[in-house]
């Protein structure tokens, strides 16, 4: 969901405006709802944009995203809204993983990060304007014959579904494809990506092959993909709450202040978590690590939530939500991530699926974190962000040493590693279990 979106919910919008009908934990419901198809789909989602190709894949899907935005103009009830954003999920699942998989077969995997964090910076963004975006639209006397927040969802479905159809047009699967590079343009973004996929052993693996299901299983089960994944799902806690939830936190630290005042409170610190997003992932580009980069986003977002937890000082408070803006960071950090440690253009696909499907989960705990009977200081809340901020700190710490360490083990053991390449298999069958493969922090 947008920062349009999620203003529609707020109570920084005037009364009058917002959906009469929504109250209690209507919201957190609705909320909820859109995890459940997202969850359930991403990884078909996944598959069929292998296998369709992403350069029809995503401007369709995203059509079809523009379409139930729209729908949900005309919505009157809370079932009615539970539904179109259960179809939404649908047509969202393939969305993130989709595109970071896309990239993924551009970019060299120490390029990858900065590349996802130029698109997934748009969420602080989106996060930043969309309030004052939504407060202009709201002045307009009606779009069509539409009035209040209904204006709001209505012109960003059709917004949507134009940009999606110019994209169904210039799009392109891949750089062998793309009419827009010459030739040897085409032949230097190919060998610079399959330079990264050839091992010890010289054997390259395929920039696109064949769905595989061995080698989709190899990317579900890497213990990168698996441990990495719940990183993500700890910090989307954090993402999704810190997004839904802003608009109410800065109302509770100011309340006598006007409406747009307070919309404007919000924008500083999505300004803030875009530019540690992306001044982390240029960090990550420039030393070609990832892993490491887990930890300065995730001391900034502890710090934060003990400073909630810890004082009632409006200032205060204020103060650490620029701080606990800074857990956007994982999400272009964990999708490189894994995707720099399997092979094959299969097991790749796979990984960055299970890596979302692991944030959504964390997503649906967000949208139940901040309930309205713990309203103004949401201990709760913050307690559980500041857990999963923990758990973050130290998962990822033990990864990174699980990583070198079976390293390690690997070279002591290269000379068993080089008899052996030659029976186990290829390189592409076998990817991280073969003995020449090490892992990449």
């Amino acid at each position: 969901m947008t920062g349009l979106e999620s203003l529609i919910y707020s109570p920084l919008l005037p009364r009058g405006r917002r959906l009469t009908w929504c109250s209690g934990s209507d919201y957190n419901i609705i909320l909820s709802v859109f995890y459940v198809s997202y969850i359930l789909l991403e990884v078909p989602a996944v598959i069929t944009c292998k296998w369709m190709g992403p350069g029809w894949f995503l401007p369709i899907t995203s059509i079809m995203f523009g379409v139930c935005s729209v729908a949900t103009a005309f919505v009157n009830t809370v079932p009615q809204a539970c539904a179109v954003r259960f179809l939404l999920g649908v047509f969202e699942a393939g969305m993130m993983p989709g595109i970071s998989y896309y990239l993924s077969r551009w970019y060299k995997r120490s390029e990858l990060t900065f590349r996802l964090s130029l698109y997934l910076v748009t969420a602080p963004l989106a996060g930043a304007f969309g309030g004052l975006l939504a407060g202009g639209i709201l002045k307009l006397p009606r779009i069509g014959g539409l009035t209040s927040w209904r204006m709001i969802f209505a012109l960003e479905g059709i917004l949507t579904i134009g940009l999606a159809a110019i994209a169904l047009i210039v799009l392109t699967d891949r750089p062998e494809t793309a009419s827009w590079l010459r030739p040897e343009e085409k032949a230097l973004v190919l060998e610079r990506v399959r330079s990264e996929r050839r091992t010890t052993a010289d054997e390259e693996v395929d920039i696109v092959d064949k769905m595989n299901a061995r080698k989709f299983l190899h990317g579900v089960y890497s213990p990168v993909t698996l441990a990495v994944g719940f990183i993500f799902l700890l910090d989307a806690v954090t993402v999704q709450a810190f997004a839904f939830f802003l608009p109410t936190i800065v109302r509770t630290i100011y309340p006598k202040s006007s409406t747009v005042q307070q919309q404007l409170y919000t924008v500083p610190p999505y300004l803030i978590g875009a530019f540690v997003m992306v001044s982390m992932s240029g960090l990550s580009w420039w030393k070609d690590r990832r892993q490491i980069f887990f930890k300065p986003s995730t001391i900034l977002v502890l710090i934060g939530y003990i400073m909630f937890l810890a004082s009632d000082n409006q200032r205060v408070r204020y103060g650490a939500t620029f701080l606990v803006a800074s857990c956007f960071t994982l999400g272009p950090l964990t999708n490189a991530q894994v995707a720099a440690n399997v092979l094959s253009d299969t097991a790749r696909s796979a990984s960055i699926a299970i890596n979302c499907i692991f944030a959504h989960c964390g997503g649906l705990i967000g949208s139940w974190s901040f309930v309205e009977w713990d309203a103004p200081n949401y201990r709760i809340g913050n307690s559980i962000n500041l857990a999963t901020s923990a758990m973050i700190l130290v998962l990822s710490t033990l990864t990174l040493l699980w990583m070198k360490a079976d390293n390690r083990a690997r070279d002591s053991k290269a000379e068993e590693a080089s008899e052996s390449s030659s029976t186990e298999g290829k390189v592409e069958d076998l990817d991280w279990r073969h003995p020449s493969f090490r892992w990449k922090p």
